[in-house]
């Protein structure tokens, strides 16, 4: 295939790229809390997340009707499909759930985030594959809008600094996301940010422009106060650095980072509580010991129903405080599916690692790790990747994706033809 676009595909690549923006940025904006108004609160996330998923499908249609053919192949096909089963184990698990509407909804939630992820992916596919010369890549769509949400609420702190900001420690701390988000989310949405805008920079795409979008992102991590997020930033640096081939950059980067560390170890890691409450990782290690030994063995195998952690609404033990998630991915599934939902979510991140090993694509490799380690991180301590709904997740649905879907290079007699009329300028093996 060529490598030049041709003049009459350019202007409809540029309205791809800025409809897709649009849509992941709605999309995204669906999971925060904009109104205290609970009416208003629901429409807006049903039409910003039921919406968009329809938006994306749409837009799937119209770079097929542009002339692309919708031929796909399932590659290491064993990730998606773990996941289908996690998802049907939730759906089964309604039946004995302790709040069975709130595991439905929650479910759904998670299936329609499936179903945005799955024609917002393909359509890159398809545009990369059907137009050659297309410069839209899935990390620079979702780099600018994370970017235009969290600068939105750099400027929010400004102008309304009670609603965009969480006061923590007894009001003594103010954290950036305020009731709007969970300061930690806000703080992974911050790294995932970072993690799409590096590969330009170490590409040298538009340097200087990249570089000065960095900037307020990092600040706004910063201002979460998420030390986990931080940590999975400072990880994503170190090995886009290291992978960057180039030994100066490598040698100033690990040392900016070396000389930040005593920095951001005392007005960061270090808050009140001191060191005690960084070692019991906030309070959680004592409650993670509490759910396995005092709740689990209530219901060991299946759980207490897909997102329910207890019998109640929270989760109680004398020692600990209570709350309505686990603030670790891995033992929400202990909890809400049980022993069984959990060997099948090590069977589904295990396929899914292994898709990524067998990606030949080196570009593509490294997005991967480069959102994998602060999905993984904010996994270990948040909501998760298989926690309740969170963009988290919808993160993880595209590379499941990325890894499993491809198109197909062996188009059928049909489609070979309907190519050939509708794109001749393509050379068809």
């Amino acid at each position: 295939m060529r490598n030049a676009t041709p003049p009459n595909h350019r202007s409809f690549l540029r309205s791809m790229q800025v409809l897709l923006t649009v849509v992941l940025l709605i999309k995204l904006a669906g999971f925060f809390t904009w109104s205290d108004s609970v009416v208003f609160t629901q429409i807006f996330k049903t039409i910003s997340r039921v919406g968009m998923t329809m938006a994306a499908y749409a837009l799937y249609r119209r770079v097929l009707h542009r002339g692309a053919v919708g031929s796909f192949r399932w590659q290491h096909s064993l990730a998606p499909l773990f996941y289908g089963a996690y998802l049907l184990l939730g759906a089964a698990s309604v039946m004995w759930s302790t709040a069975p509407g709130y595991s439905l909804l929650q479910l759904l939630m998670d299936v329609e985030s499936f179903v945005f992820a799955y024609y917002f992916v393909k359509c890159f596919l398809l545009l990369n594959t059907f137009f050659p010369g297309s410069n839209l890549r899935l990390h620079r769509v979702l780099a600018t809008a994370a970017w235009i949400l969290i600068v939105g609420f750099l400027v929010g702190m400004v102008v309304a600094p009670d609603v965009f900001y969480r006061f923590t420690h007894g009001g003594e701390e103010a954290r950036l996301g305020g009731f709007l988000m969970n300061p930690n989310e806000l703080g992974m949405l911050c790294g995932v940010c970072v993690a799409c805008l590096l590969p330009d920079l170490l590409r040298r795409h538009q340097s200087l422009l990249t570089v000065l979008k960095i900037l307020p992102v990092v600040y706004a991590l910063v201002l979460t106060g998420s030390r986990s997020s931080l940590i999975g930033l400072l990880l994503v640096a170190l090995f886009y650095l290291w992978n960057s081939g180039n030994a100066r950059l490598r040698l100033a980067g690990i040392a900016a980072v070396l000389l930040a560390v005593p920095v951001v170890v005392q007005t960061v890691f270090i808050k009140q509580g001191g060191v005690s409450e960084v070692m019991s990782l906030t309070g959680r290690l004592p409650f993670w010991e509490a759910l396995l030994t005092e709740g689990l063995p209530q219901e060991p195998l299946l759980g207490f129903g897909f997102m329910r952690i207890a019998y109640t609404d929270y989760f109680q033990s004398t020692h600990t405080y209570a709350a309505q998630m686990t603030h670790n991915t891995f033992i929400q599934v202990l909890m809400n599916l049980g022993l069984v939902g959990f060997g099948l979510v090590l069977a589904q991140l295990l396929f899914t690692l292994r898709g990524f090993a067998h990606t030949p694509d080196r570009a593509q490799r490294l997005l991967f790790i480069g959102l994998f380690i602060p999905l993984l991180i904010n996994s270990v301590t948040e909501f998760g990747i298989f926690g309740q709904t969170n963009y988290g997740i919808l993160f993880y649905q595209f590379l499941i994706l990325l890894v499993s879907l491809q198109v197909n290079p062996r188009l059928t007699a049909p489609e070979r033809l309907f190519l050939q009329r509708r794109r001749p300028e393509l050379a068809v093996a």
